[in-house]
């Protein structure tokens, strides 16, 4: 499928640590047939390490992503935005022409305390839960099923 054929999504979360990162990793591995998938935050941090180790523990690599603001992508005509946080959805501009807004809120694994482990865990939970919603895509967000 040509990229002019494809859904442009962007991805959107608070930091662009995690989330959004996870879930451009998990577009890009299981949809680029059909999604050309891309993240951003609102106040970007860096890639959270433990994000990215997850990911790669699942065979989807992220190490080379970075956070991105959501202002790098003024001018791109996207399909749709997709907040996987609350605040995102707060704090998310308008864009303009086709794009459609869906929100679709995901728990943030980094403000998870206990051990390395128990931390651990919730970063694989949250991975594996945007996992499945990808998973659905294109179709989920066709039909408005999101």
């Amino acid at each position: 499928m040509r990229t002019a054929d494809k859904l442009k999504i962007l991805f959107l979360c608070t930091g662009n640590s995690c989330r959004s990162q996870m879930a451009e990793g998990w577009a890009r591995h299981l949809k680029a047939d059909v999604i050309e998938a891309f993240s951003a935050g609102v106040c970007p941090v860096g890639v959270s390490q433990r994000a990215a180790e997850v990911m790669a523990q699942a065979g989807v690599d992220i190490s080379k992503h970075y956070s991105k603001h959501v202002k790098d992508f003024a001018g791109i005509d996207f399909d749709y935005v997709v907040t996987v946080c609350d605040n995102a959805k707060e704090q998310c501009p308008i864009f303009p022409g086709k794009c459609k807004m869906i929100h679709r809120n995901f728990e943030d694994p980094s403000f998870m305390t206990g051990t390395e482990e128990q931390i651990m865990e919730a970063f694989r939970k949250t991975r594996d839960e945007i996992r499945t919603f990808i998973e659905s895509m294109p179709e989920s967000l066709q039909k408005g099923n999101i």
